[in-house]
């Protein structure tokens, strides 16, 4: 029996392909609202970003999840991945 191959996503801040599971998804809702998404099913546009503070640094200081998502982020969604992140 065949085993069911991981899908693999490509960190915004470090560029490294990771496990779709290991990663942190941001998701752009049709609407046009940013939010983290904790289950990776919600619909829209996503970027994917390890849960390191570094790769989070990299991504806000090269504007990285801007590009991705081709749409403006705001502050308070770096400062809640941060939050996350340090708990």
């Amino acid at each position: 029996m065949k085993s069911k191959s991981q899908p693999m996503r490509t960190c915004v801040g470090c560029g490294e392909p990771k496990s779709k599971r290991e990663l942190i998804r941001v998701a752009l809702s049709p609407d046009g609202i940013i939010s983290i998404d904790k289950t990776g099913k919600a619909p829209g546009r996503g970027a994917y970003i390890c849960p390191s503070m570094d790769c989070l640094q990299a991504a806000y200081k090269g504007k990285k999840l801007e590009r991705s998502l081709k749409h403006g982020v705001s502050k308070d969604v770096y400062e809640t991945l941060q939050q996350d992140l340090e708990q």
